[in-house]
């Protein structure tokens, strides 16, 4: 008998959602990841959890309110990580035209469902402040709602989930070797150890590894010269805010791209996408200077305040395997292929997407082993995330009740951590009066508590995991609170290790 039921090579977005998928429907479940969660394109999305309204120029009206219908689940399962915003789109008279705006707006309206977030608006901004930090003349703005999300707690919180429902998470386990019969034999290094465990089934979610995992893992033919796919490379920049507003303000650029400039943990801004072909090694992505220059002359079309090369705080970039562009298939779909036969154990191969359609590639690449497992009905719609167990409409007053339990905390701090960790809050702060029960303070908010909270239970084992990935404390942590993070993290890893439970 095998050791697992299902074992999923990869700890993207991908990976942990089938994990947390298969796990919940009874499934025996291994996921191996050879670095963090999360810490390729999985930590580089645009961070939107929305319908695409770009997709409407492109006729994709069934893939968009598909998109708008998963928004809404979205926000009922984890209220924390997803929040509803309004998005602005200046009227650029160089661009599409003001009715064609509107005329899009009008049917993303009628195509999400009615009632759960505001409908789209005209503005007139100079008499609005969403105006105040545009350029002019823009006289004319539409506003509509959609999501921002964090896409790397997404990931971590889906990987948490999933233990809790039996599966094994094992970070720092490379797969070096599966061999494949009636089940699946797989060779693992996990943390220096050599091991071999077995599984019916194996999911290949190794992202922009898709293919060369496939070829030198797996052993099996190799997509890499299939014209369908090709690997992308997506990136971002982080800028000093530029706006007071909740606003994420969408930019038509010169090339008919759309450019989102989104509020950013606290005191910066967010500008992207830049996408391109990428070839290399996708454990080494670099935002090349061309690429900056690009979005910050995109900004700098629509922003009063100018934004220079100097000014970029930092850039954001990951690859991915994906889909062409040329293909019928909308790329933010993803792909997934499905491979079995006689005395061969089931293979899935899952890569691509975009983090609004996660779930439900999870639910249909899952759904392929039916015939193959007893299993429970579909259930990740219904279910919240670790810490999202309130209606995304009680954000603020999960924020306001943690300032009166915790009377230490500032506002900003308490909108951190309940964005965070939503009423799993508790569980760090536990019964604490004052900021110093909660042990060492590294930087301005990062407490030996949370640290230590991070380690036990979301698998952080190097200061970047806490800093970029659990959260973006990477920012505005000084580097005598870096190396004190270091030194204390590790000192705590034998006894703290998420692995060691």
């Amino acid at each position: 008998m095998a050791d697992y039921d299902l074992a999923i090579i990869g700890g993207g977005l991908n990976g942990v959602s089938i994990a947390r998928d298969a796990a919940g429907r009874g499934l025996r479940v291994i996921l191996l990841e050879q670095g963090d969660l999360g810490a390729g394109a999985s930590s580089a999305s645009p961070r939107l959890v929305h319908g695409d309204l770009a997709g409407l120029e492109r006729r994709h009206f069934l893939r968009v309110r598909a998109a708008l219908a998963e928004r809404d689940v979205w926000l009922r399962i984890a209220p924390h990580l997803v929040r509803p915003m309004r998005f602005a789109i200046p009227a650029h008279a160089d661009e599409r035209p003001a009715w064609q705006l509107r005329s899009w707006l009008l049917l993303y309206d009628r195509l999400a469902a009615r009632g759960h977030l505001p409908g789209s608006t005209t503005v007139d901004v100079t008499h609005h402040r969403i105006g105040n930090p545009l350029r002019r003349p823009f006289g004319t703005a539409f506003e509509y709602s959609d999501c921002v999300v964090d896409d790397s707690r997404l990931v971590v919180l889906t990987a948490v989930d999933a233990a809790a429902r039996g599966a094994a998470i094992r970070t720092g386990a490379r797969c070096t070797r599966a061999e494949r019969s009636e089940t699946w034999r797989l060779v693992t290094v996990d943390r220096g150890h050599r091991q071999v465990v077995t599984a019916r089934a194996l999911v290949n979610a190794t992202g922009a590894w898709t293919a060369s995992v496939a070829e030198t893992v797996l052993r099996q033919p190799s997509p890499q010269d299939d014209a369908r796919f090709g690997t992308e490379q997506i990136s971002q920049i982080v800028v000093r805010r530029l706006f007071d507003t909740d606003h994420v303000y969408v930019f038509q650029n010169i090339d008919r791209r759309l450019i989102f400039a989104s509020p950013y943990e606290r005191d910066f801004t967010l500008i992207g996408t830049v996408r391109h072909a990428f070839r290399g090694d996708p454990a080494i992505v670099a935002m090349g200077a061309g690429d900056v220059a690009y979005l910050c002359d995109a900004a700098n079309r629509y922003f009063r305040e100018r934004i220079e090369l100097v000014d970029v705080v930092r850039t954001v970039s990951g690859a991915n395997r994906t889909m062409n562009p040329a293909s019928r298939r909308s790329a933010r779909d993803g792909a997934i292929g499905f491979d079995y036969g006689r005395r061969k154990a089931p293979l899935l191969t899952v890569f691509g997407g975009d983090v609004t359609t996660s779930r439900l590639r999870a639910e249909a690449a899952v759904s392929k082993l039916t015939p193959f497992y007893p299993m429970s009905a579909r259930w990740t719609a219904r279910t919240p995330l670790p810490g999202g167990e309130f209606a995304w409409s009680r954000f603020e007053n999960e924020v306001d009740e943690a300032r009166a339990r915790w009377r230490f905390l500032g506002e900003d701090q308490a909108r951190r951590l309940v964005s965070a960790y939503g009423l799993n809050l508790k569980a760090i702060l536990v019964d604490a009066k004052e900021r110093g029960d909660l042990g060492p303070a590294f930087g301005p908010e990062l407490t030996g508590a949370e640290v230590r909270y991070l380690m036990r239970n979301e698998w952080a084992r190097f200061p970047d995991d806490v800093l970029w990935r659990r959260s973006k404390l990477g920012l505005t942590m000084p580097a005598a609170g870096r190396k004190a993070l270091a030194a204390f993290m590790a000192a705590a890893t034998p006894e703290l290790s998420c692995d060691a439970r």
